[in-house]
């Protein structure tokens, strides 16, 4: 059962909940491959984790000019995403458990995630997570995507919160000023080891500086319901 502590929570889909950075990363390079851009690499994809499908390739087709329209590029990619998404999707063991227990708890949550609703439906499927998460909000409902806190107050108002009372999860810069910005408090995950010391960062109410090597279910609970202080 909630608790007078235990806020509502919103998750960032991919790099927070599961490992879709990966597949993310596969489906561009070989849409850029088509378009003849065929040294694609992984350093180059970082640069754009936690920014929406669409302003990604609105990035890369200026950078490369590619000729195609973006909402072209955009058919593609999610085609080429949601086949090696449906295939093989990790969640990270701990944020798993994380949800699961938030779920026990009654704690009402919420995915809002710059990727599209088809692919964020394909993801939570594909992982099991689907039950826990019934509502989920795609950057390509709102006006803008993150950093913009639009994603992230469409889903409070979805859920029926006040965006204080809602505590984001993020594993990105973009997404942390995003929170910040909606008025959240944010529990940030940095996915990539190297960027935890960008300032966005600071903006946390509490940082995993290590990432998903130190997450666990039961800082983050303890953390969220002020039942503890510290880490285990």
């Amino acid at each position: 059962m909630t608790t007078a502590h235990t806020p509502f929570v919103v998750f960032d889909l991919d790099g927070t909940l599961v490992d879709s950075e990966p597949n993310y990363y596969e489906a561009g390079r070989r849409l850029l491959a088509r378009h003849g851009v065929p040294d694609f690499s992984w350093e180059h994809h970082t640069r754009y984790i936690g920014i929406s499908t669409r302003e990604t390739l609105e990035g890369l087709r200026a950078e490369y000019g590619i000729g195609a329209p973006v909402d072209e590029l955009l058919v593609l990619k999610d085609r080429l995403y949601l086949e090696l998404a449906r295939a093989s999707t990790e969640v990270f063991p701990e944020m798993r458990k994380f949800v699961e227990l938030l779920y026990a708890q009654g704690v009402p949550m919420a995915v809002a995630s710059g990727s599209s609703r088809a692919a964020i439906e394909a993801v939570l499927g594909a992982t099991g997570l689907d039950p826990y998460f019934p509502l989920y909000v795609s950057a390509e409902e709102v006006p803008h995507g993150k950093p913009e806190p639009d994603v992230f107050l469409e889903a409070a108002r979805r859920l029926g919160a006040d965006p204080a009372d809602c505590v984001v999860l993020e594993d990105a810069a973009p997404g942390v000023l995003a929170a910040r910005a909606a008025g959240m408090r944010c529990v940030a995950v940095p996915y990539v080891a190297g960027t935890a010391d960008d300032p966005a960062f600071r903006g946390a109410e509490l940082l995993f500086a290590r990432g998903q090597d130190e997450f666990t279910a039961r800082a983050a609970y303890a953390w969220l319901t002020g039942t503890e202080h510290g880490r285990e």
